[in-house]
């Protein structure tokens, strides 16, 4: 304090040297994120610049709102720049008026002029602190929209939906599948819709999963260049979970179709004379019916290492252990949404993966040997 020992205190603290070799700074990193936003730009409006296979695949590896976020840190870090400009201007001011009012003190011949002097430093010091406050406030705002807000569960959930249907689908199947198991307990035809609406869903995620590049490039690599990384393991459980979970509901169409078939041939057999939409309500009946009765028989099979493991139990006791299977398939979809851990990822795919290959696939292959038979001529 021996600056301002007359005084008494400091009425505007600070270094003006050090806040403009801030706002230089911020300056030039506002001008480097503001060339950075417009390559970027440029690059996702598919540029002539720059074209072919690499070109492609940089764009697809891009967010979508880079641009947007790079342009927001420009203009976060420019405002910052000339608030700090601006700051290091009221700072010189203030700080020569301090001087001023230091040296007035210091010379004072008596308690009045003495007294003036530290009033207008008061009043100084006043001013200082309101002027300092606005501009941190204004830095602090400047600084919340330096990176984008994290999305809250909703979103982030909401988000990944639409950046991956064919995921979205194959999670719904699961979560469809362990309710449908669950509510079959207490309501068999219930708990049979809802996994029946379930295994329709996971005919749509097999078809866009190998309708997707990404997907099969992943599985393709894995075999022909061994790159067996985590990518092939949760592509792979993947094609498991979406395979299997389509058995119900392709055995109940087709079981549905070759009833529904019959029916009408045999409704337009009795009645030559008349048109084929004679056979339309027998057959679509009948399909019904079929499809309906081969998916309660198939939701009533037991899967072979439940029914082995569990041998001397109670029917009840393993169809409620199979409600429990079904919901770890559940369980490791919603974490898909609720975490981005990829310890958990990959604990999500080794349980996914156990249980496709000691439960889902060997129960497909007995439904699909169920059904089969029934099936043939």
């Amino acid at each position: 304090m021996a600056e301002y020992a007359a005084l008494g205190f400091d009425p505007a603290p600070g270094n003006p040297a050090t806040v403009l070799a801030l706002a230089k700074k911020l300056s030039a990193s506002a001008t480097s994120l503001g060339e950075a936003s417009r390559v970027v730009k440029d690059l996702v409006s598919h540029s002539s610049a720059w074209q072919g296979e690499a070109a492609t695949a940089f764009r697809a590896s891009l967010s979508r709102d880079l641009p947007r976020y790079l342009g927001s840190a420009h203009t976060s870090l420019a405002e910052a720049a000339r608030r700090l400009t601006g700051w290091h201007e009221i700072l010189v001011s203030h700080r020569a008026l301090a001087t001023r009012y230091e040296a007035q003190a210091a010379a004072a011949k008596t308690e009045e002029a003495l007294t003036d002097a530290r009033r207008l430093a008061r009043e100084l010091a006043a001013e200082h602190g309101t002027a300092a406050r606005r501009v941190a406030q204004t830095l602090n705002a400047a600084t919340d929209r330096l990176a984008p807000e994290e999305p809250g569960l909703l979103t982030s959930i909401w988000n990944k939906i639409v950046d991956d249907p064919a995921d979205a689908m194959s999670n719904a199947s699961a979560i469809l599948g362990a309710i449908g198991a669950g509510v079959a307990l207490v309501c068999p035809p219930a708990g049979l819709a809802i996994m029946l609406v379930g295994s329709g869903l996971s005919l749509a995620a097999l078809a866009m999963h190998t309708s997707d590049p990404k997907f099969r490039k992943s599985l393709s690599d894995g075999f022909t260049k061994g790159q067996f990384d985590a990518d092939f393991w949760k592509s792979s459980v993947t094609l498991l979970g979406d395979t299997v979970g389509t058995v119900p509901g392709v055995a109940a169409v087709a079981s549905g179709a070759k009833a529904g078939t019959a029916a009408a041939r045999a409704a337009m057999a009795a009645a030559p004379e008349g048109s084929a939409v004679a056979g339309l309500a027998p057959g679509a009946t009948a399909f019904r019916q079929a499809a309906w009765s081969t998916s309660d028989d198939l939701r009533r099979l037991e899967s072979p290492l439940i029914g082995w493991s569990m041998r001397s139990s109670t029917p009840d006791a393993r169809e409620r252990v199979g409600v429990a299977v079904a919901g770890t398939g559940a369980l490791t979809a919603v974490l898909d949404y609720t975490t981005d851990n990829e310890a958990v990822e990959h604990g999500s795919t080794a349980v996914d993966g156990t249980r496709g290959v000691l439960e889902d696939t060997p129960s497909a292959i007995r439904k699909t040997g169920h059904v089969w038979s029934a099936l043939r001529p």
